[in-house]
């Protein structure tokens, strides 16, 4: 039995919400179904209380899909494990809340890929249209009245007004910008009023329940698009609560399209059902027994991500952490839990924030530069130099500990420094493995440190990140098992606990090449996804391994589009957030252009 719709959504994470949610409201007469293999989250306390988000990442699994990926040298034979969202609005209801926006280069970057209409003068009054940002009225480049909330205040602590006030003075040749979404903090993508999550399925989707052409299908698992004579008219897809019996037991549902299908399943769900389809590589399909339609071997290809690091110190027991929500166990699920209990009144206090209130995007300095050298000289030169809107490293403080292994002390109070690499040079890819089974692994290579030039960078984010710790109010010492293991009697030895910080004029630690190579060590086995995985349905002309065109078409096929973050042709230098609401907004325009619906 088959259903019959106008535009199918593959997916129904935060692009897909925007552009689904943009064309319902502009044409509410459109039939339009979401197939999404997660559940719905609307008005679920784990996802719409910020503080939340940490236990989801270690406790909920049903909204994640866990990728291991194969063992690598240079991560020290691990195989890293990368989340990827399951549920609806995707990322958007799982992530950390962080809202930072792209270089305007990255769009430019995506521009001169052959891709008209996707610079940043293009794309920057979208980024506008789709926020509801404070004291936006003096910006040319911020937007007010938009669906998603941002909130710039902050409220966990004083580890954000701390680490700024210690960068100002510290870090003073690169001083601050205006702007609060670049060096100076970051934001964060909660409505100030409610201290809720702003997600898109609840500003996109949820607030839309009357219109019953709006179909959201939860626990469904697209098998794969189906095509006549070249065209795709719908989909397959099983229900995720039966799992794999259902591709075996052929009970597979059909869906049919007849104005078009969208893939929007993520960097890994999307090149996946390509693949199922028939659109990939001819090696990946003949290994997997599925007939070609259309030979991309892009599919799958260019998997970018950035790499990222929480390093543990002793905090201040006076002071206010999240450690206790990220680490009670049970405890802090309860509805009567006291952190919930003032949420519940007011909005406010911890349960109201993720607890990243500040941040830097760094350029290195000359100084900076000389550590980084030799294996970084040739990125910086090919790379950075020419596009000085282009962070190196991203650094904040996290009032919390964020570390699984080794345990937390639970009597003890904490923050971490973050930081990952913005634009890693190291890329991976993801294939299916297993024909037409959507429920099995994928093969995954992330890539994760394959250059040299990426460790380098680490090394430096790591030293810096640690001068920056170590003069904050807070600093109560080095929490020993989250570091490097330096030599006994090296100066970068780890200081354990300590009576207070040391002063703003204080010798830098000086490391030796030995010490370099524990922290290179260190960082092959503590190195960790950003979940900012990107770029497996690159957006590039077809003889580039570009996989969809500057329209979001499928090369070789009609009535087809991807609209998600793989379609990214290049890394961007930030959370994936806000891109992934503004390839949303674009998939909307450019949908409503070619099917004819206004008001977009």
């Amino acid at each position: 039995m088959s259903q019959k719709y106008d535009i199918i959504f593959a997916g129904g994470g935060t692009s897909a919400c925007v552009t689904a949610g943009r064309l319902a409201a502009a044409d509410p007469s459109l039939k339009i179904l979401i197939l999404e293999a997660g559940p719905h989250i609307r008005n679920a306390q784990d996802h719409v209380q910020p503080a939340r988000y940490f236990r989801n990442l270690a406790e909920q699994k049903e909204v994640f899909t866990f990728h291991v990926g194969k063992p690598s040298e240079a991560i020290a034979g691990r195989s890293p494990v990368v989340p990827s969202a399951k549920c609806v609005g995707g990322g958007s209801g799982v992530n950390f809340l962080m809202y930072t926006r792209a270089a305007a280069s990255d769009f430019d970057d995506w521009e001169k890929c052959g891709n008209s209409g996707w610079g940043s003068s293009d794309l920057i009054p979208l980024a506008r249209k789709v926020e509801n940002y404070p004291d936006s009225a003096s910006s040319s480049t911020h937007g007010t009245g938009g669906p998603i909330n941002i909130s710039t205040e902050n409220i966990a602590g004083d580890f954000g007004k701390q680490y700024l006030a210690v960068a100002a003075k510290y870090d003073s040749g690169r001083g601050f910008t205006g702007d609060p979404n670049d060096f100076e903090s970051c934001n964060r993508c909660i409505d100030p009023a409610f201290g809720t999550r702003s997600d898109a399925a609840h500003h996109f989707i949820y607030n839309q329940e009357h219109n019953r052409n709006l179909k959201i299908l939860d626990r469904q698992r697209v098998v794969r698009v189906v095509f006549d004579e070249g065209s795709a008219v719908g989909v397959e897809y099983a229900d995720e609560v039966v799992g794999a019996a259902a591709i075996l037991e052929g009970t597979v549902r059909l869906a049919i399209a007849s104005r078009l299908v969208v893939v929007s399943a993520g960097a890994f769900g999307s090149p996946s059902i390509l693949e199922r389809s028939g659109i990939g590589a001819s090696g990946v399909l003949h290994k997997n027994d599925i007939a070609q339609i259309v030979d991309l071997p892009g599919v799958g290809e260019n998997y970018n991500d950035h790499n990222c690091l929480f390093v543990p110190y002793y905090a201040d027991e006076t002071i206010d952490t999240l450690d206790d929500i990220f680490h009670d166990g049970p405890a802090c699920m309860c509805p009567n839990y006291p952190y919930a209990e003032q949420w519940k009144k007011d909005g406010k206090g911890l349960m109201a924030t993720n607890g990243l209130d500040a941040g830097a995007k760094l350029r290195p300095s000359e100084s900076d530069l000389k550590i980084l050298e030799p294996t970084f000289t040739k990125r910086w030169n090919d790379f950075f130099v020419n596009a000085p809107d282009k962070p190196v490293v991203w650094i904040g403080p996290l009032s919390a500990y964020v570390a699984l292994d080794p345990p937390r002390q639970p009597e003890r109070k904490f923050f971490s420094m973050a930081y990952y690499t913005e634009y890693p040079v190291s890329t991976g890819r993801v294939h299916i493995q297993a024909g037409l089974n959507p429920y099995a692994p994928l093969e995954l290579e992330t890539g994760f440190l394959d250059d040299p030039a990426d460790l380098a960078t680490l090394r430096w984010a790591y030293k810096h990140a640690r001068e920056l710790a170590r003069r904050m109010e807070a600093y109560r010492g080095c929490f020993g098992p989250g570091h490097p293991r330096f030599a006994e009697g090296s100066e970068a030895a780890v200081d354990g606990e300590a009576q207070g910080p040391v002063a703003i004029s204080a010798a830098d630690i000086r490391y030796t090449d030995e010490d370099d190579e524990a922290i290179d060590m260190y960082h092959r086995l503590n190195v960790q996804t950003t979940w900012h995985s990107l770029g497996t349905c690159a957006m590039k002309p077809r003889a580039q391994n570009g996989v969809v065109d500057a329209r979001l078409n499928v090369y070789g096929v009609q009535n087809l589009k991807v609209a998600d973050m793989s379609i990214a042709p290049s890394n961007v230098g930030a959370n994936t957030y806000n891109t992934a609401l503004i390839i949303g907004e674009k998939a909307a325009v450019i949908i409503a252009e070619d099917l004819g619906i206004k008001g977009i």
